[in-house]
Formats: structure tokens, C-alpha cells, sequence
């Protein structure tokens, strides 16, 4: 079966589809070193059990020994500087690529073993002994930010900046919010520490290659990793090049450059032999940069018809060891607290503390999750104190759409949005009224199995920051086919399986008519890209997109004057055709092939004006796309659950979700993405947790004992998208990836916590397992109740 012309409401099928159904895709653990003599050698990382300690001796000397090793090299032996940290933390807060003086979590690596085969390294590494004289763990976030090294109170973990505290934050007014208010509800919420396990874990192949090094990394940001390993190994970015090949999947946990990517650059550049290393999905889950981890205290001041007016936020955020990009989350959360509502005040206050576990980084929706899930959880408490439907109070208070563009009492000013007609249509969708009725009948009868119904207003910002990409395109004769063009598009957006290039191939149609087919999009590179932020924030469409789109037009550009050029005409007069071809407006017979265009462009004998156009010798143009700020995507998200109160089981029912995530280019892909977060958002809320033992050491380092959700549980989620443009992108188009993971949490926790709230029970922190349900239901005293 053929794909779907252009038109189709679908769009084209996924253009990157054909090769991973084949298997003929490549990803890092797939690549051999081009140009190199012989298979890479393999790295495997001795790793700290402790969380934390003085690093007292590593001895290597019988891994030296085993067969097959090459060299166990420690941090001295690599004499390498620590990875840049986040520009807005303190120096210290950088992470060696293999520990010196002191570890600061369990699975921090602190030797690496190089060896000809992984087997050999694997067994070399089980042989090198590591003393740690232990120090205390710090793992509680209260006492760490209670600790200062003045006081002597508490353990401080980088001694030289006096205090665990890596990040503060104040947003909006100064007062109390909710002072003098007629009601005032409360809450604390827990937004529990998860692990972004992306189907392909971490890795990296360096190849020393002459004074240059060739670095394949399975990374979010390819520049980012080149400017990483030039800054450790005291390189000039020009002698390092780094290449994404497929990526399976990052969300956030490849964002930053690891610290085992550093070492193991320094390790070929050392032995000046090809070394790669692939991660394991312990060491994914124990050294990978995980998400979330707030403690949230939250207030929120009503009027006595349930107007909102004021919110008081405080946050507590897990940095982990080495604090990064992580660390400044807070300050997401609380710039977007007062989500899509009309709230006139607001104080909001966020800090992040280090800890002994593993780093916290930017896991998909970074900050914006978070605050969703505070709000959404103080909305619903507010409505049952209230005895107000959940639905009407949130209708009293939401934006409208003369509201736009709204500045909130943080400073964040929304550029367009809809939230009443999200709301509106999901709730048709999931038939509200006819729930709520079932629902009384249910809790009239005698029945243990309890339907919940939970919404939640969801808003996003995209991008947060980093807002503008490059892309360009080419445009060649295809040698294989004499009437067919190659269209080679590259970009600094990286994809990592979301499918870029069918997107870009919709977008370069649309503008010159070619077949989506020609279009070919390789894997990021930094010595083709000059720069690029690569993927994250839900940034590519908006940026790299509408750089793809610029560029387009300007080859079209290019196009009309060689056309024009062929056909005797004025460039003003060529269009594209229907065909996909270019023609004298009113003449269609007098038209010129893409193909011939193309080969026109590159001859020599091209007269000066349309050389001018075209001053390259092809069709061809990059652009770097920004735009004035942010969008905000929003939407509303409705779960459907029974809860077995005997058992404390979830079953989810059903899930809708209706986003505005502005202009869609192709609705399968944004099918995808809504569908894709929303299943991550629902494995917070039900199943996922990173959990330590009260000394640091990591209790869920495999996937028996970190339970992501798979087909069984979920229902057939039911996604739609409203159509409302943006005004300050330049394709109208708002931020999806991030939609399911933001508002998918809450939605389920709400209907939980719903289904069980007429027996008292007010809270359950996430996930919620049956254990934390039937521990809810039992500490709210109805268990007795229950099993009689």
C-alpha cells in the first residue's frame, strides 16, 4: 500500500519508518568505525557502590592482568578536566569523568576498563577493587538544605561552597497572596523522582583520527558534546567531530553531555585507538540524569462564589549529585504556577538542594509537569471543600480568549490559547454529566469497585528558552534517476525519533511541490551543521521547522530565477505546479523540470543576474529561524478509572485528551507524540519510581523493579487537537511533545484520588500503586467497612 498524497489528513506514512521495519537502521551500538583498522576496543565503567565517600584507592592491577585488557585507566591516568556544569550554577557543581577525591552517588563511575571485547571488560572490571572510606549520605532534602558549613550542621557536599543549596528562586508579588481570603485550601504534594528510560540507553564511539577525533554519541545535542569533550580534553571544538546517528529516544535524560562520554573521548584520544562504550539499563537507571523529585507546598485563596484570588507556592526540588540543568527546574515551575487561570496574585518561591543520588536533569516537560500537577491537585482539593463541581470551578476561572495575550502575575506572557473550549470538548468527549450520574449509582450500591473521573488543564512553554535553529537545503540532480532531484535538509534540532524528516518533508512539499520521497535528512553533525540546540522543549517544529520552511522559500527563490531564466519569463511570472514542476503562470506547457532546474543551477555559463540569485552553483539555502518568545500550548486531559477498594488495583478506563498545540502539520506525528507523553505521564502516576535506600544506594536499577507501563495496562487513548495559531510563531505552529507528560499525571491522579474520595480519603501521593490506595483507604478508616 502506497502512501497517502499529501493531502491526506493523515499526511504522507513516516518516511523514517521503512528502514527500522527492516532492521536496516543504525544506532550507536550498530555503528563500525569508518576509516578505522580493526573493531573498537569496548569500555566498561568500575562504578562507586557507595553514595558517598573519600575515594581512598582503586587498584587495578589484577584487571591489568585479565585477558584481553587493553588499559584501566582512573581519573589520574586521564588527566581530563570536569564536564562544564549549567552556566547558571557554581563551578564546583562540574562532574569529573571518573571520580577524584570523593564520590558522590552510588553508580558514579570512578575507573573505566578498556578492553578487546565487551565479555573482557566486563570481567576485568568485576576484578578492581575500590576503597571508599564512607561519609555520610545525604538524602533527605529538608536536612540538606538545612546544612551549612558555617554551622557545622548537616553534611555540606562540596565543602567550598559552604551549603547544599544550588539554586534559588522568587517569582510575582512579595505579600501573602492569601491573606484575608474567605477561603484558603492547602496542600503538599509530592512529585516523585522518575527515570526518562529511553529504549535505547546511553553511548558513545570516539575514533582518534589524525589531530582530530570523530565522536558518534546517541545525544539530544550534538554540539553540546563536542563543546564538552573540546572544553574536558583542552581541545579546539574545530578538532572535535561529533555525529548523531539514530537516536531511540532521549527525553531529556540525553540532553546533557555525560560524563561518560568525556571519558571515553579522553580514552581514545589516550590509546589512539577506536573506543566505544553502550550502556546497560543498570547503569540507565542508576547514572542516566533522571526527572522530577519536588516536594511542593501549595495554598490557594477563593472567593466565596470560588474565584480565584491569590496562590502561594513553595519548592523543594532533588538536584542530586553534581547539580545541573536539573537544579534551575524550579524556576519553571514557579514562572508557570498559575497556569491557565486567572489568578491576580501569586508568590512563588522554588529551591533545589544536592543530594547523594543521581543527577537530576531536564526530563520531558522539565518544570512545566510539575507545576501542573501542584495546581491541578489544589484545584480539585479546592472544589471538594468548596462542594463546587470540579469542572464548574474550573470554568469560573479559566482564561478566555480575549484574555490573550495574558502577562501572568510571574511575568510569562501567554501568546493565544483556548483553555474553555479544551475543557468544553472533553468533557463532551468522555460524556461528563452521564459519568457523574454512574458515579452516584455506583456509591448508592454496595459495591467495592469505584469510579473516578479526573480532568486537568494542562500548559506548557515552548521554548523556555534556547529560541532560535538552523536548517538548510540542497537541492542536486539525482544521479540514479534523470528526471528526480535529492533534497538534502540538515538541521541543529537532532532528531531522536520523533520523525523530522517526514515533517520537513511536508513543509518542503508544500513550498515547491517535491515528493516527499526525495527528501533526506541524515543524523546531526557538527561539521555540517555550524550550530544547533538540538532537540528538547518541544522546540523542533516551532524553530528547526520554520527554518526548514525560510529556507524553502528562499530556494524557491533561486528556483524561479533559473526557470525564468530556461523559459524566456520573469521570475515573477514562474509558480510550481500541481505536478511538481515549474511553469509560466497562464502558460502550463511552458514548464521546466525540478531536475533540469537543478542542473541549470550549476552551469557555469549562467548569466550574472541569475548567477546572483543562485551564487552557490546549486539550489540551496540555510537559514536560523527565531521568534520574539515563547508559545504556550495547553489543553485538557480526562481520566476515567475504577479503583478496587478491596485491593487498592487502578484500572484506567478510558483517557481523552484535547491539546492546542497550534498550527498541525501532520496529524499522525502529533498523534504520536500526545500519545507517546501521555503514556510516560501515566507511568508516573501509576507505576514509576526512582527509589533510594536511606544510605543513597538505588533500589530500582532494573526494569523488574522500575515498572514502565506497557500495552495491558492502557486503554486506547483517545487524542484530538483543536486548531488555534499562534501569533508569534512564524508557521503558527505551538509546541506537542511535551502536552501527554504535563497533564497526563494529574488527570489519573485526580480520578484516583476522586474515585475514593466519598470514603474519606482526601490525598495519595504518586505513584499510586495498589499499596499506597489501599493505605489511603485504610488510614481514612474505611477498610473495615470494605470487607465486611
Amino acid at each position: 500500500m502506497g502512501a497517502p498524497p499529501n493531502d491526506s489528513p493523515r499526511g504522507p506514512l513516516r518516511l523514517e519508518d521503512p528502514a527500522l521495519l527492516r532492521g536496516q537502521g543504525h544506532y550507536l551500538d550498530d555503528l563500525a568505525p569508518a576509516g578505522a583498522t580493526g573493531a573498537p576496543l569496548h569500555a566498561v565503567f568500575v562504578r562507586s557502590h557507595d553514595a558517598h565517600g573519600h575515594l581512598a584507592a582503586v587498584d587495578v592491577a589484577d584487571a591489568l592482568e585479565a585477558p584481553g585488557v587493553v588499559a584501566v585507566l582512573t581519573a589520574s591516568d586521564l588527566g581530563v578536566q570536569p564536564v562544564p556544569g549549567h552556566a547558571m550554577l557554581a563551578p564546583a557543581f562540574a562532574r569529573p569523568p571518573l571520580a577524584t577525591d570523593t564520590v558522590h552517588f552510588a553508580g558514579e563511575a570512578v575507573a573505566v576498563v578498556v578492553a578487546e571485547s565487551r565479555v573482557a571488560a566486563v570481567d576485568a572490571a568485576e576484578m578492581v577493587v575500590v576503597d571508599i572510606d564512607p561519609l555520610p549520605p545525604v538524602t533527605d532534602l529538608e536536612a540538606s538544605c538545612a546544612a551549612t558549613a558555617a554551622s557545622g550542621s548537616g553534611t555540606v557536599l562540596f565543602p567550598g561552597l559552604g551549603t547544599n543549596v544550588a539554586f534559588e528562586g522568587r517569582f510575582g508579588t512579595a505579600d501573602d497572596p492569601c491573606a484575608d481570603a474567605p477561603h484558603v485550601v492547602e496542600g503538599r504534594f509530592v512529585n516523585q523522582r522518575v527515570a526518562p528510560a529511553p529504549m535505547e540507553p546511553d553511548g558513545v564511539l570516539a575514533v582518534p583520527d589524525g589531530d582530530r577525533l570523530l565522536v558518534w554519541a546517541s545525544t539530544q545535542r550534538v554540539h553540546h558534546v563536542r563543546d564538552a569533550i573540546a572544553s574536558s580534553l583542552g581541545l579546539d571544538p574545530a578538532l572535535v567531530r561529533v555525529v548523531a546517528p539514530l537516536v531511540g529516544g532521549g527525553f531529556g535524560g540525553k540532553f546533557e553531555p555525560s560524563a561518560e562520554a568525556v571519558a571515553v573521548a579522553a580514552c581514545a584520544r589516550t590509546l589512539d585507538r577506536p573506543v566505544q562504550w553502550v550502556q546497560t539499563r543498570t547503569e540507565n537507571l542508576q547514572s542516566m540524569p533522571q526527572g522530577r523529585g519536588q516536594r511542593q507546598r501549595a495554598r490557594l485563596a477563593v472567593d466565596a462564589d470560588g474565584g480565584f484570588l491569590g496562590l502561594d507556592v513553595d519548592v523543594l526540588a532533588d538536584a542530586g549529585a553534581y547539580p545541573m540543568v536539573g537544579a534551575v527546574i524550579p524556576n519553571a515551575t514557579g514562572l508557570m504556577a498559575s497556569g491557565p487561570y486567572r489568578i491576580p496574585l501569586v508568590r512563588a518561591a522554588g529551591r533545589a538542594a544536592a543530594t547523594t543520588t543521581s543527577p537530576v536533569g531536564a526530563y520531558r516537560g522539565a518544570g512545566r509537569p510539575e507545576a501542573t500537577a501542584m495546581l491541578e491537585r489544589l484545584v480539585d482539593v479546592a472544589a471538594r471543600r468548596l462542594a463546587i463541581d470540579p469542572v464548574e470551578l474550573r470554568r469560573r476561572n479559566l482564561l478566555e480568549v480575549g484574555d490573550y495575550p495574558y502577562t501572568t502575575p510571574t511575568g510569562m506572557t501567554y501568546d493565544s490559547g483556548d483553555p474553555r473550549r479544551c475543557l468544553d470538548e472533553a468533557c463532551a468527549r468522555i460524556d461528563y454529566d452521564a459519568l457523574r450520574a454512574r458515579q452516584a449509582q455506583r456509591r448508592a450500591g454496595t459495591g467495592t469497585r469505584h469510579l473516578g473521573i479526573g480532568i486537568a488543564m494542562w500548559l506548557d512553554c515552548t521554548p523556555m528558552n534556547r529560541p532560535s535553529e538552523y536548517a538548510s537545503i540542497r537541492i542536486d540532480p539525482d544521479a540514479s534517476d534523470p528526471d528526480g532531484v535529492r533534497v538534502l535538509v540538515r538541521d541543529g534540532a537532532n532528531d531522536q525519533g520523533q520523525g523530522h524528516r517526514t515533517t520537513w518533508a511536508v513543509l518542503i512539499s508544500a513550498v515547491l511541490g517535491l515528493a516527499a520521497s526525495s527528501v533526506e535528512l541524515p543524523g546531526g553533525d557538527t561539521d555540517e551543521v555550524p550550530t544547533g540546540e538540538g532537540t528538547g522543549s518541544a522546540r523542533s517544529l516551532m524553530l528547526a521547522g520554520a527554518a526548514v520552511d525560510g529556507a524553502a522559500r528562499q530556494v524557491l527563490d533561486q528556483a524561479r530565477a533559473v526557470a525564468a531564466h530556461l523559459l524566456e519569463a520573469a521570475p515573477a511570472d514562474i509558480v510550481v505546479t500541481s505536478e511538481g514542476t515549474l511553469a509560466v503562470v497562464g502558460s502550463p506547457s511552458a514548464e521546466v523540470s525540478w531536475a533540469r532546474v537543478a542542473r541549470a543551477a550549476a552551469d557555469p555559463s549562467l548569466p550574472d543576474d541569475v548567477r546572483s540569485v543562485v551564487p552557490e552553483g546549486h539550489l540551496g539555502a540555510a537559514v536560523e529561524s527565531s521568534q520574539p518568545g515563547p508559545t504556550f500550548p495547553e489543553g485538557c486531559h480526562a481520566a476515567v478509572v475504577e479503583v478496587d477498594a478491596e485491593t487498592g488495583h487502578v484500572e484506567l478506563v478510558r483517557f481523552i485528551a484535547v491539546d492546542d498545540c497550534g498550527r498541525v502539520v501532520h496529524p499522525t506525528l502529533v498523534a504520536g507524540q500526545q500519545h507517546g507523553g501521555i503514556v510516560q505521564g501515566i507511568g508516573q502516576a501509576l507505576f514509576e519510581a526512582v527509589q533510594h535506600d536511606e544510605d543513597g544506594t538505588p533500589l530500582s536499577t532494573t526494569l523488574l523493579d522500575y515498572a514502565v507501563p506497557s500495552a495491558p495496562e492502557l486503554p486506547s487513548i483517545e487524542a484530538t487537537t483543536i486548531d488555534l495559531s499562534s501569533p508569534v510563531n512564524p508557521l503558527g505552529a505551538k509546541g506537542i511533545g511535551q502536552a501527554g507528560a504535563i497533564g497526563a499525571t494529574v488527570a489519573v491522579q485526580n480520578a484516583v484520588i476522586d474515585a475514593v474520595a466519598h470514603l474519606g480519603v482526601e490525598h495519595i501521593d504518586l505513584p499510586l500503586t495498589p499499596e499506597r490506595v489501599w493505605s489511603a483507604l485504610a488510614g481514612a478508616g474505611c477498610q473495615d467497612r470494605i470487607m465486611q
